[in-house]
């Protein structure tokens, strides 16, 4: 099969400005949309349910996670046009340890987001508005930096950030990860966002890996060498 994708490129110094205020930039043609029918079809093939036959697709959501250690993309959630509630559509950071603790809401975030450079959404599918997009609060990666950082290297569990619903970032502008398969949304690993029932006819199909550090973020480097993400992290703690 020929490969039909774009040769890799830097981000620009817009998309980086993007990254930085708003936490998410999005990029287009990230992966072959060869690429992503290839995996849909393993998620369907393992999903046990069949593509042309609505009636087998008896959840709002399947996720598929036990490729992690090999494909190193983290969970599939496979969301189907649903009008059940999925049980998992309120707004959240990903923390990012004390994963431990069989207590998902104790899980962990701090100040220079041990454990996570990213979030990022992989689309598998064409995504519309109406086919269970993520929900992002754009700018709210702000908001949680600033309520992590009198917490320390020690941080705050996932209770104590949504203690109030996470309504200082309710005003923010909400944005629809939307896009054609083989669209990549690259996130700061604070911002704000949440799934949503699927109101479309199709099945959507999302992968959603973290990207680990190399090393521990810096918000005092000696060298002024600061990544988009720890840039971030410095000009909210700065207004």
């Amino acid at each position: 099969m020929p490969n039909t994708a774009e040769p890799a490129r830097a981000l620009t110094d817009a998309q980086i400005e993007q990254f930085i205020r708003d936490g998410y930039v999005k990029i287009e043609r990230a992966f072959a949309r060869e690429l992503a029918d290839q995996g849909r079809d393993v998620l369907w093939r393992d999903s046990g349910c069949d593509p042309d036959d609505p009636k087998t697709w008896t959840k709002p959501v399947i996720r598929k996670d036990r490729w992690q250690p090999r494909m190193s993309l983290g969970t599939f959630p496979v969301r189907f046009p649903s009008p059940d509630d999925p049980g998992d559509a309120g707004w959240h950071i990903d923390v990012s340890f004390g994963t431990d603790n069989p207590d998902f809401m104790e899980w962990r975030a701090n100040i220079t987001s041990k454990n996570r450079a990213l979030l990022m959404l992989f689309l598998f599918s064409d995504v519309g508005e109406e086919d269970a997009p993520t929900r992002i609060r754009a700018g709210s990666h702000l908001d949680i930096a600033r309520m992590l950082a009198p917490a320390g290297e020690n941080g705050l569990t996932l209770r104590e950030l949504a203690a109030n619903g996470f309504a200082e970032t309710a005003e923010l502008p909400e944005v629809l990860a939307t896009g054609d398969a083989g669209t990549v949304y690259l996130c700061h690993p604070f911002l704000v966002h949440a799934a949503q029932p699927h109101r479309g006819t199709r099945p959507r199909f999302l992968a959603q890996p973290p990207l680990s550090p190399a090393a521990p973020l810096s918000l005092n480097r000696q060298n002024g060498d600061y990544s988009p993400v720890e840039r971030a992290i410095r000009n909210a703690l700065s207004n």
